[in-house]
């Protein structure tokens, strides 16, 4: 029903609209306990195509609604019921059936609709055709076979059967071999085989039209077709005719969104081509032309692509024209869909549909699956594309179906329209407990369903007043927006919902809680195949959540298992993932996922793996000209590390199988290279990688590839030119090696002859890689080449070397030898050289001899050792180094050549200066008292001079940083061996320096510590241990020991006393067994004698000064020997007994 709109009418409409906005509500969710209209939630699509291999096809119909909806179905208009039908599944409280493929579909097959009703109301869902696919055939005929003379155009018509699109068609011989299409022949779109011009190849009796359809995988053949060409003797030009379309002009339709397809096939002699144009206007983008030139297409046409199109089929006969009128249309698209509604009792409501389309949709309502004038209402009427309902009550509430349709389609849409006065229904759980995070958000939700709407306000903590401030917000579905939280903000909420219906309340708690925050984050890396990966993540976060609290690692968004036996490399420690030999598969991006059950933080980081390269691939050897061959490669993957360089290696199969060797390197940017070869050789080759982590593994070896024989590339290298005898001359060269023979019966030819010297070149031919050149002249210059050649032919023309014949000794010394004394040690020789001449060779350089005659301390004459040195080139002086001072030596000068020594000069001798003397070998404290230290020493071995006397000089250490001052005392006699220091320090460390002197100054120091003795009595001793039981025990043992002593002592003297050497020895007993020095504490500084520590103190310490022993003087021998340990050698009669007799004495400030 369609009224005509006046102005009065629009503004009533405009006026009821505004007040309907005011009380309505779109896209309402009515919550299933209230009382409402059936909704449609599941339907099938708008064709269900029933295909021979599928197994059933589900009519799918599924509602909600209270009370709970029923279901029934139509069939082409009329009542289906389709529970009565026991072939078809159902299922319980739903309104899907199933149509199993068991037997004839075909009475099934329909236009369905499916009503799901209750006591409100009633949905319906769109049309569903279900379509039963009959299997397509070409009819069984007989075709007559198709004359044609030569020359003139003609068509095979196919004629395909109907069946499920799309459709594909091909022309094939019975062999299956595809008939070939050209210019001239071609497939049109209707499937039909379109000849331009006969020609007498087309002659054959077995062309075949196969019919394609993939959605139901059928080909089906049409019965072959014969053809038979008669030839003409002349064949005459045509101008151009089109074959299809026919005549001038054609309308196209097409809806939106399909491929426009235009199609001219001409005729004619030659074959014309064929061109395309839009009237007015440029082709549109993305236009293709195809099959020849024939066929235009414009992939998804719209609205602009309508228009007039032109094509034209030209030859140079004339041309053939046809117009396409092309109009694209719409099917029904949604201008205003309907909106389901919940209006309170009494307001007006508004239900709007229009829809757009090519040709212009028609519009039909229904309400409740009933058309509306089959339903009236009083209050109920309709403006165009509007329906309204005054004053409406609970009983208009209903569900209104618009349906906008043209012919390329159909629109169906349910509107809901529910007319209730309903209190607030809060549909969020009472009693809700919200987290929220410090500084962030949070939501409180208060989801409030009635009718009229509710107003929703928040308060906290039993109070009345709402929530106020700019960090709440109160949102029209109710929640409450908190923005950037505080601690302060943590208590109990109350949402109340209140419309004039009545009122309802929950209540929410909100806790407030710390933020997680990562503050250790894992940072990308690099890390090489095979070693270990870490990465760290550290976080922090609310106390309370100890024990819910966790760490989560993820690899490319996956998380990672560390409980199962696939990860067993990987493992978390002390927030830390490790990663134990790392592989290719452990590269990606791994995140750390910091969770707690209200907020979380994540960081993630990039590793990569660094390997060398992969083995190249694929390669391939190609440009093959004999001694050269082209080889290409396919890089391996570089893991990282990007290659700097490709290594070519070879193997040959005749010198060294097995063997490889590089060949070429080239640069990373190159996938080939050019091989340059040597001939007669049997290659393999490969290629690898290399990168900064190492070079990466070979690829596979090429197939053998082999060179032909040629001649040699080069000559030997390394021509040498030796004399080992005077009347010879050795050449000796690098061999080639076997590889580069490049063929067999390889030669040397040598070619010699004086140089300066108008002679021809002799020469010789040798397999071997030397010669020698007998009867030569001495050390006389040569020219020399030598040659390589084989039995392809001989090598490149060889570059000449120079030499000479062998070389004698030289003849004569060098003259007018003379030596500098620069210092004691050190002197300079001068010569005259000798002349070349006389060098009868190379020059090899100078040699000095020289031996020391004798020391000028003493007369005596002794002949030193030889020494030398050589020093190469022609020079006329030397510096001779390393001398002893105060010597006389003896030099000579020679020279030498590659032969040897020639004669040396007359000797010359001359005299070394004083110097220092060296150090004093042995320096030793003998004797240690409370305030004096004896000391005694040996001459140094070499004195370098005449000893004028010695430097002592000592200081008080004493184990500080801080030493005492050094004091000097010069010993003027240089016989002197022995010295005592007095008045030092008791108990205190001292160092000791002593140095030997000649006239020119002091030699190296020899140094020794000592620490001064603190004196102790016998009855302080004693009357500290006295009482103690052990060393009564120990006092008995003396007093024992010594009772057997004495009476050894008194039998022996019985055996000898009568002489007098005797009586002294007893009188003074031997000090050395008491154990002399004993209680010395020294350190001797030099390395070479070192005192050993820690030794016991000996009981002399208890004698006193005047009862000490005798000394050595009392023997009357002052030349006496001395062993290395400072002991005494002597004989005493025929018992050869030694003896060694020490006296502990006060010290004075003496020679000791």
């Amino acid at each position: 029903m369609r009224l005509q709109r006046s102005p009065a009418l629009a503004a009533v409409l405009i006026l009821i609209t505004c007040v309907c906005a005011f009380y309505t509500t779109a896209a309402i969710n009515i919550p299933l306990e209230i009382e409402q209209l059936p909704t449609i939630t599941a339907q099938p699509p708008s064709s269900l195509i029933a295909f021979p291999f599928d197994e059933s096809f589900p009519m799918t119909c599924e509602a909600k609604g209270n009370p709970r909806p029923e279901f029934r179905w139509t069939k082409n208009g009329q009542e289906f019921n389709h529970s009565v039908d026991p072939r078809l599944m159902k299922e319980e409280n739903s309104g899907t059936f199933v149509i199993p493929n068991n037997g004839n579909l075909t009475e099934y097959q329909g236009t369905y609709r499916c009503y799901a009703s209750n006591t409100l109301g009633t949905a319906v869902s769109q049309d569903v055709e279900f379509i039963v696919s009959n299997e397509p055939k070409f009819p069984k005929e007989t075709l007559d076979p198709v004359k044609v003379d030569e020359g003139q155009p003609f068509i095979l018509k196919c004629d395909p059967p109907t069946g499920i699109p799309p459709l594909q068609i091909y022309w094939m011989t019975i062999s299956m071999q595809h008939i070939e299409q050209d210019e001239r022949v071609s497939v049109g779109l209707n499937g039909d085989l379109y000849f331009s011009h006969a020609m007498e190849k087309d002659s054959r009796t077995d062309y075949c039209c196969f019919a394609s359809f993939p959605r139901i995988r059928t080909i089906v053949q049409k019965t072959a077709m014969s053809v038979h060409v008669k030839p003409t003797i002349a064949i005459l030009e045509r101008r151009p005719s089109l074959l299809t379309p026919p005549g001038v002009q054609s309308e196209k339709q097409l809806v939106k969104g399909d491929d426009l397809e235009l199609e001219c096939i001409p005729g004619g002699i030659p074959t014309p081509k064929v061109e395309w144009a839009k009237m007015g206007l440029e082709l549109p983008d993305g236009a293709e032309v195809e099959n020849h030139g024939k066929l235009l297409i414009i992939p998804r046409a719209d609205q602009k692509d309508s228009g007039k199109y032109m094509c034209k089929a030209k030859n140079p006969l004339g041309e053939a024209v046809h117009y396409f009128t092309v109009t694209v249309e719409e099917p029904p698209e949604w201008v205003s869909e309907p909106r389901s509604q919940l209006s309170m009792i009494g307001t007006d409501v508004l239900i709007k549909c229009s829809a757009r389309g090519t040709p212009e949709p028609s519009i039909t309502w229904r309400v409740n699956g009933v058309p509306l004038k089959d339903s009236p209402a009083a209050n109920r009427r309709i403006f165009d594309d509007t329906i309204i309902i005054r004053n409406a009550k609970a009983s208009d509430s209903a569900v209104y179906q618009c349906e906008a349709s043209n012919r390329h389609g159909s629109l169906l849409s349910n509107a809901n329209i529910m007319i209730r006065n309903l209190p607030p229904m809060i549909l969020t759980k009472d009693g809700e407990g919200y987290f929220a995070v410090e500084s962030r958000g949070v939501t409180l939700h208060c989801n409030a369903f009635s009718s009229p709407p509710s107003t929703i306000t928040w308060s906290k903590e039993d109070s009345s007043e709402t929530v106020e401030g700019s960090r709440f917000k109160i949102h029209d579905n109710g929640s409450l927006e908190i923005s950037r939280a505080e601690k302060s903000d943590a208590g109990q909420y109350t949402c109340l919902a209140k419309n004039t219906e009545g009122s309802s309340n929950i209540d929410a708690m909100l806790y407030v809680k710390d933020a997680t925050r990562i503050v250790v984050t894992p940072e990308d890396q690099q890390i090489l195949k095979g070693s270990e990966a870490q990465l760290s993540c550290l976080a922090e976060y609310d106390e309370s959540f100890s024990h819910d609290f966790e760490l989560v690692w993820e690899k490319d968004d996956i998380e990672l298992s560390f409980n199962d036996t696939v990860n067993l490399r990987y493992f978390v420690e002390d927030s830390v993932l490790h990663i134990v030999n790392v592989s290719h598969g452990d590269q990606g991006v791994y995140r750390c996922v910091a969770r707690t059950p209200v907020d979380q933080d994540e960081a993630s980081a990039l590793l990569m793996v660094l390997d060398v390269p992969d083995a190249p691939e694929n390669l391939v050897l190609s440009e093959h000209r004999g001694r050269s061959v082209k080889l290409t490669w396919i890089p391996g993957d570089d893991h990282n590390s990007s290659i700097t360089d490709f290594i070519i290696e070879y193997e040959e199969n005749k010198w060294e199988m097995g063997k490889w060797r590089e060949l070429l390197r080239v640069s990373r940017n190159q996938n080939s290279a050019v091989l340059r070869l040597h001939g007669h050789v049997e290659y393999r080759f490969r290629v690898y990688g290399v990168n900064s982590v190492g070079a990466g593994p070979p690829s596979k070896p090429t197939e053998m590839y082999r060179t032909p024989p040629a001649a040699p590339d080069k000559n030997p290298e390394n021509i040498k030119i030796e004399g080992h005898l005077p009347h010879e001359m050795d050449i000796n060269w690098e061999p080639l090696l076997p590889i580069e023979h490049n063929g067999p019966g390889l030669e040397y030819k040598v070619s010699y002859r004086r140089q300066d010297v108008e002679e021809e070149w002799t020469e010789h031919t040798v397999k071997r890689h030397s010669f020698v050149v007998k009867n030569t002249p001495t050390f006389v210059p040569y020219e020399i080449k030598v040659q390589t050649k084989n039995n392809q032919g001989w090598g490149p023309e060889p570059r000449i070397v120079s030499g000479y014949s062998g070389e004698d000794f030289p003849s004569t010394a060098p003259d007018d030898v003379a030596v500098e004394v620069m210092n004691s040690s050190v002197v300079k020789v001068t010569w005259t050289p000798v002349h070349k001449d006389k060098l009868r060779g190379h020059l090899g350089g100078y040699r000095i001899n020289w031996w020391r005659l004798r020391s000028l301390v003493d007369s005596k004459k002794r002949h030193g050792d030889k020494h030398m040195l050589t020093f190469p080139g022609d020079r006329n002086h030397a510096t001779v180094p390393g001398l002893t001072p105060f010597s006389e030596y003896s030099l000579i000068v020679m020279t030498f050549n590659g032969r040897g020594n020639g004669p040396g000069s007359h000797p010359i001798n001359f005299k070394t200066p004083e110097g220092v003397p060296e150090k004093n070998p042995v320096f030793r404290v003998t004797d240690v008292q409370r305030h004096s230290v004896s000391l005694t020493w040996t001459p140094p071995s070499e004195p370098n001079g005449i000893l004028t006397g010695y430097l002592l000089e000592y200081q008080l250490v004493n184990g500080t940083e801080e030493v005492g001052a050094l004091q000097t005392i010069d010993i003027n006699n240089p016989k002197t061996s022995k010295w005592v220091l007095r008045d030092l320090e008791p108990l205190s460390k001292y160092k000791l320096y002593l140095r030997s002197c000649t006239t020119k100054g002091c030699g190296p120091v020899v140094s020794e510590e000592c620490t001064t003795d603190l004196e102790t009595s016998l009855a302080s001793v004693h009357g500290g241990i006295s009482t103690q039981g052990w060393f009564i025990g120990l006092m008995c043992a003396i007093a024992l020991l010594t009772l057997i002593v004495l009476i050894a002592c008194f039998v022996n003297r019985n055996k000898g006393g009568k002489y007098s050497v005797k009586e002294k020895e007893d009188l003074h007993p031997d000090v050395e067994s008491q154990g002399m020095n004993d209680d010395t504490f020294c350190e001797y500084s030099d390395n070479d004698e070192k005192p050993l520590k820690g030794s016991q103190h000996s009981l002399s310490r208890e004698i006193k000064a005047g009862d000490s022993g005798d000394s050595l003087v009392d023997y009357g021998d002052e030349d006496a020997q001395f062993n290395e340990d400072g002991s005494f050698i002597g004989e005493y009669g025929p018992r050869k007994e030694k003896r060694v007799s020490a006296e502990i004495k006060a010290p004075v400030q003496t020679p000791a």
